[in-house]
């Protein structure tokens, strides 16, 4: 185990963070993935190279705890107290108009989508070995505007901005930071909005590929964006959105 490759993905009990994490286990690479209320598809899914850890991401007071948790796991299951890739995927997104937007609404936002990955990857940081690389999620939604969607594409705006800083912050140990931009995809994210057919129709209207993104379109190019094909990208904003929004 000790050559091969180890990555973190968090909110991988379901949707776009399962697809990561089976995508990667395809491709070789071992995974712990965190769930927080997804415990029996993760119980299914778990196997010799797919590990899962409980993480409840508003709680950032646990997370020098759940690295604890992270090092025994790794040490147990693979054999190795550190790892390679860390995805930051876990997020929620809410739909409210900008004018009724409430301040508990935003902060949730914030908290998870922001504030998580922000505090989150700084801890785990002793556990991300020499030339690794980090990989934080956005939205084609901090391209082209969705009335409704301000304060989710606002936080995920500033996850961009984050992903440059620790690029260049983080070059020091030759770890790349690059952000995923996903678009429309068919899963149950945001109360499963993207299941509506008359929802599909309009979104499918702003992307260049004419249709929404199934989550193999967006998860199978994790495993690449991983590798060191991609070993000169740093600080970067990958396009996965199908032409979204051009």
């Amino acid at each position: 185990m000790a050559d091969r490759k180890i990555a973190l993905v968090t909110g991988a009990g379901r949707g776009l963070g399962m697809g990561m994490a089976q995508h990667l286990r395809r491709s070789g690479v071992a995974v712990l993935g965190t769930y927080f209320t997804s415990e029996r598809a993760a119980a299914e899914a778990t196997g010799p190279d797919l590990v899962f850890c409980r993480l409840d991401v508003t709680q950032i007071d646990t997370f020098a705890d759940f690295v604890t948790t992270v090092r025994s796991t790794l040490r147990k299951s693979f054999g190795v107290e550190t790892f390679d890739y860390l995805v930051n995927n876990a997020g929620i997104g809410t739909y409210a108009p900008y004018a009724t937007t409430t301040p508990d609404q935003f902060d949730e936002l914030v908290r998870i989508n922001l504030k998580a990955p922000f505090f989150l990857t700084q801890a785990l940081l002793p556990l991300i070995n020499e030339g690794g690389r980090v990989l934080n999620v956005s939205t084609a939604l901090t391209r082209g505007v969705v009335p409704g969607m301000s304060a989710y594409a606002a936080t995920k705006g500033a996850i961009e901005v984050l992903t440059r800083y620790q690029a260049v912050e983080l070059a020091e140990r030759s770890i790349r930071v690059n952000t995923l931009m996903g678009g429309a995809v068919l899963t149950d994210f945001g109360g499963g909005i993207m299941r509506s057919p008359e929802v599909q129709q309009l979104a499918a209207r702003t992307i260049a590929q004419g249709r929404i993104a199934t989550s193999d379109d967006i998860t199978a190019a994790v495993p690449a964006i991983l590798s060191d094909a991609f070993q000169w990208t740093t600080g970067a904003i990958i396009d996965l959105s199908g032409g979204q929004s051009l």
